[in-house]
């Protein structure tokens, strides 16, 4: 098995999201074609299994057969009105403007949660990057939005052999996933994942380092708390010292931060309206 495969032939990503409207209701239908039915088809198996989880998106019961314009399978997914973690952060800095801290330790907290019921029945993700993390309306009033994760065509399920041609994308693996051995895959790689993202709310930037596939975050310019430090420097920590996600869950940064209504103003600046979603 390749470690790290960037043939995008082997990859369904998010970019093959389209919002189609289904008796009234608008859904997000990702295609593939032929040859990554398994990719698309495990998918889908993920998040039945986890159905109604409020932080793993849900799907429709089965695989579509379409034959027009060109032979694909799809599936359809609970539309994410918000868009994606992705396009918030880049949002954020495009107006020059930081998200803050207790904004950045709410989504870490909601994709904690998903990952922990992922990791206690012996699923590790594999590929958590802001673009898997998709934002919908939040179900608590006065909430600015929650999060769900998607993205599971790189996912290792329980009790089988690894089998994926595709493991993570490059800025968000641990070094140890770039070593001459085959990779292991073990809920270490999302912890990892989890830090990088984290950090990326804050600002920082993936560095690649010399001669090597490997990529160091490095954040300027900004300051955060101990707690934020401490846990992202938790996240990042060598193999096999990272905590896990139950664990991380306790982490003072997690426990600790209330949002305010300003931070709550600053949120909903970010998120693009459904308006622009459906023209873009």
């Amino acid at each position: 098995m390749e470690q790290i495969c960037r043939d995008d032939d082997w990859i369904v990503d998010e970019s093959s999201l389209t919002i189609v409207s289904i008796l009234g209701r608008l859904w997000a239908k990702k295609s593939s074609p032929m040859h990554l039915k398994n990719i698309l088809d495990k998918e889908l198996r993920i998040m039945h299994r986890f159905r109604d989880h409020p932080r793993i998106v849900n799907a429709s019961n089965t695989l579509h057969l379409q034959t027009k314009p060109s032979e694909c399978y799809a599936i359809y997914m609970e539309y994410a009105s918000q868009g994606n973690l992705s396009e918030m952060i880049y949002g954020s800095r495009r107006r020059s403007q930081p998200i803050p801290e207790s904004l950045v330790q709410r989504a870490a907290r909601m994709i904690l949660e998903g990952l922990v019921d992922l990791h206690s029945h012996g699923y590790v993700h594999c590929d958590l990057k802001p673009s898997n993390v998709f934002v919908f309306p939040s179900t608590t009033t006065g909430e600015p939005w929650d999060l769900k994760l998607a993205g599971f065509g790189s996912s290792k399920e329980p009790d089988s052999e690894y089998d994926s041609m595709y493991v993570g994308t490059a800025k968000y693996l641990p070094p140890e996933s770039f070593a001459p051995n085959e990779v292991i895959i073990h809920p270490d790689l999302d912890i990892y994942a989890l830090g990088c993202v984290v950090y990326e709310m804050f600002g920082a930037i993936p560095i690649p380092e010399p001669f090597d596939d490997f990529y160091e975050w490095m954040l300027r310019g900004r300051d955060i708390s101990p707690e934020a430090k401490d846990f992202v420097r938790r996240c990042l920590d060598i193999h096999p010292r990272r905590p896990t996600a139950a664990e991380l869950l306790n982490h003072p940064f997690i426990t600790r931060r209330s949002i305010t209504e300003e931070d709550k103003d600053i949120s909903r600046s970010l998120i693009p309206s459904v308006s622009k979603l459906l023209l873009a």
